[in-house]
């Protein structure tokens, strides 16, 4: 079973400052993934052709089951926020989450944030700027594949230091009671191993996914609790578009053989059994 997560920056390609749709679905799909968590989605808003996102990429992947959940609703610099199961009948943002399999539970899950403007210091920068950050969420399954039930937990945590810490340990606490194995994944906005010192899970997949052309940084994590196996080796995928790589890993739980690696793209270099 393949497990990734991308910021797919609205499907945006920095190469040429343009979303192409084509592009995005072929970048979905070369992914080939089983669970895929999406960030920085787009539903309905001009600069993406007024496309739903999530649904493209559900097509292109083949997965029945998929969640969107807006953080953000209005177009660039008219935002307003906008968190919950039922995104409002606008132009909207947030992340995703789809899978093949099927879904016993869908959950939303809110997290903490600051409720004013905060000073924060980026780089290349001599003095801290003012932001105030969109609200963030977190979406989770519990899914049943073939080799057992296990949880998926998708996020998008904020960029502002600290916070984005206390949120990794909050939703670490609200998760605690769904099945086990369980993943969290997603743009966590922590370099390294501070994800998995905070958050006591494991990573999966260590590789530098941002900036996109020359990576040295591991913003993006795929984090497991309970019996799961790494069946291949995890990496990070340039796909042409966003300014963050994928990061992709594949695994097997408990249960029947899974079926041996894949490349990217769906190719199997092992193994004959099933998926599972």
């Amino acid at each position: 079973m393949r497990i990734a997560t991308f910021n797919i920056l609205h499907g945006r390609s920095l190469a040429d400052d343009r979303v192409d749709l084509a592009r995005f679905e072929r970048a979905v799909r070369t992914l080939d993934a089983d669970v895929l968590a999406l960030q920085e989605v787009d539903r309905d808003q001009p600069r993406s052709h007024g496309a739903d996102l999530t649904a493209m990429a559900a097509a292109a992947l083949g997965a029945p089951e998929h969640r969107f959940v807006a953080t953000m609703h209005g177009t660039p610099g008219l935002w307003t926020a906008a968190t919950g199961d039922e995104a409002p009948e606008a132009s909207v943002y947030g992340i995703a989450l789809l899978t093949r399999h099927p879904v016993e539970h869908w959950r939303v899950l809110h997290l903490p944030g600051p409720s004013r403007r905060v000073p924060v210091l980026f780089p290349g920068r001599r003095r801290p700027v003012l932001v105030k950050d969109e609200l963030r969420t977190a979406v989770a399954a519990v899914v049943a594949a073939r080799e057992g039930t296990f949880t998926v937990v998708a996020t998008h945590l904020t960029f502002v230091p600290g916070w984005n810490v206390a949120q990794l340990r909050h939703l670490v606490r609200e998760v605690r009671g769904l099945p086990r194995p369980l993943v969290l994944l997603g743009d966590l906005n922590m370099a390294g191993g501070r994800p998995a010192r905070y958050s006591g899970l494991r990573p999966l997949v260590t590789a530098p996914t941002f900036p996109l052309d020359r990576p040295d940084q591991q913003l993006d994590h795929i984090l497991a609790d309970g019996e799961m196996t790494v069946t291949g080796e995890g990496r990070s995928l340039d796909l042409g578009m966003s300014d963050h790589r994928a990061l992709v890993v594949d695994v097997a739980l408990p249960g029947p053989p899974a079926a041996g690696p894949r490349e990217p793209g769906g190719h199997r270099v092992a193994g004959p059994a099933p998926r599972g």
